[in-house]
């Protein structure tokens, strides 16, 4: 009840924020893009995942400006713009919004701490802070188990970004935020979570039960800081389940022809996947 009323609330006094914010980081096709992509009335990710195959794979899109704004680009993507855009088309869709305006209002939602902007710090960098905030918020929902295909687990010890600040722009010119996300880094480690490790990726009627179309796939890995080395959707094919994602090796947004698991098996830092459900 708390999470729907909070949505409620960030919806029905932020409409002009959103619209405001987004201005310095958008371009004047994507909100033709958007809306006709809403048009279609489908409520499906796997739908909308689709629409946006053969984008181009662009890393760092969300960087482009000296301050914190809400970045919409539907042009290039990465894997978490991909998921985010995802996302925020099918929320609308199955809230009867058709307008740009509430797209970036969910796109607002689901990659600010709590739908709200307030710098660099409010954005949800980590995947996994991604999964718990978006939860709380109602919008996703993790699927786990402590029955089997979930039979490992992962202990978060996150400090990449505070270890590697050159990596990223913000932290290279304001270091004073390199606290703040240690901060966030300290608050995610020591978390457990369940997941599939990918030795049971494979194709079953278990995992087939645990596993829907257009889930988003988390997957985890053995990086030293981080949790999740990529996302993507779920796909089921007659020889088992596929990732739709937006793939740097492959430099656009695609359907891997190889099944997932022999995707992992080809990454020896993956080490296995989490499941998130829109709701």
């Amino acid at each position: 009840m708390k999470s729907k009323l909070l949505l409620f609330i960030i919806f029905m006094i932020a409409p002009m924020v959103a619209v405001a914010s987004t201005k310095a980081g958008t371009h004047n096709t994507d909100s033709a893009v958007v809306e006709r992509l809403l048009s279609s009335g489908d409520t499906t990710t796997l739908h909308y995942a689709r629409e946006l195959l053969n984008r181009p794979y662009v890393a760092y899109t969300l960087e482009v400006n000296d301050s914190e704004k809400l970045v919409v680009n539907t042009r290039q993507l990465d894997c978490t713009t991909l998921v985010e855009n995802v996302c925020a088309l099918t929320l609308c869709a199955r809230n009867g919004k058709k307008d740009y305006a509430s797209f970036c209002r969910y796109l607002r939602m689901l990659r600010y701490r709590q739908g709200r902007l307030d710098g660099y710090a409010s954005r949800l960098h980590y995947f996994s802070d991604w999964i718990a905030d978006n939860a709380k918020m109602g919008l996703v929902s993790e699927i786990t188990s402590s029955q089997p295909p979930f039979t490992a687990v992962q202990t978060l010890d996150i400090n990449y970004m505070s270890r590697h600040p050159q990596s990223y722009k913000a932290l290279r010119q304001s270091p004073s935020l390199i606290p703040l996300i240690a901060a966030q880094e300290k608050q995610l480690t020591g978390q457990k979570h369940r997941f599939i490790p990918k030795s049971q990726v494979v194709d079953s009627k278990q995992l087939r039960s645990v596993v829907h179309d257009g889930d988003i796939i988390a997957i985890t890995c053995s990086k030293p800081g981080l949790d999740i080395a990529h996302l993507g959707f779920a796909v089921w094919r007659n020889d088992g389940l596929h990732l739709l994602n937006a793939s740097q090796l492959h430099k656009k947004v695609v359907e891997e022809p190889m099944t997932l698991g022999q995707y992992l098996a080809k990454h020896p830092s993956h080490t296995g996947i989490r499941i998130i459900r829109l709701r």
